[in-house]
């Protein structure tokens, strides 16, 4: 495969956790780690900030992801630039992430956007490319109240 194969196969990864995500299906998206995956949540850069949570093991991203789904009505995760650098049979990448999530507060609909970076390493496994070890920074958040556009 070559470099270029790789990194389409590392971004249409990236893509189908968000793709997942937007649909609801847990499963899916937790399929895109290594079994043993994990993913470590900062507010703010990992290199001033300790982790707020840590989820490790499939069966665990499943669980972190439905109770996720529980909150929201509706999601729309859209991936911007990335960058992955391949060596082998690994790759690292950092990907930007603007994340919508709708939900109703006290009796308001109200609109949560996430700035978001994955700063992921990915393995190489007999099933393609997964994500081992992801690192997602939310680097700024904007909750607002939000009418749906009348027809």
């Amino acid at each position: 495969m070559s470099t270029a194969d790789d990194r389409l196969a590392l971004r249409e990864l990236v893509d189908a956790y968000a793709r997942h995500a937007d649909r609801r299906d847990p499963h899916r998206q937790a399929e895109v780690f290594t079994e043993d995956g994990r993913v470590t949540l900062f507010d703010g850069d990992p290199a001033l900030r300790a982790p707020i949570q840590l989820v490790q093991g499939r069966d665990n991203l499943i669980q972190a992801f439905e109770s996720l789904m529980t909150r929201y009505a509706v999601t729309t995760y859209l991936n911007g630039q990335s960058t992955v650098a391949v060596d082998g049979e690994s790759a690292t990448g950092e990907t930007y992430c603007l994340a919508h999530h709708l939900y109703e507060r006290d009796g308001v609909r109200t609109l949560l956007i996430m700035a978001i970076r994955y700063l992921d390493t990915f393995v190489r496994t007999g099933r393609g490319w997964l994500i081992a070890d992801r690192r997602l920074v939310i680097d700024w958040t904007d909750e607002r109240p939000s009418a749906p556009q009348r027809q």
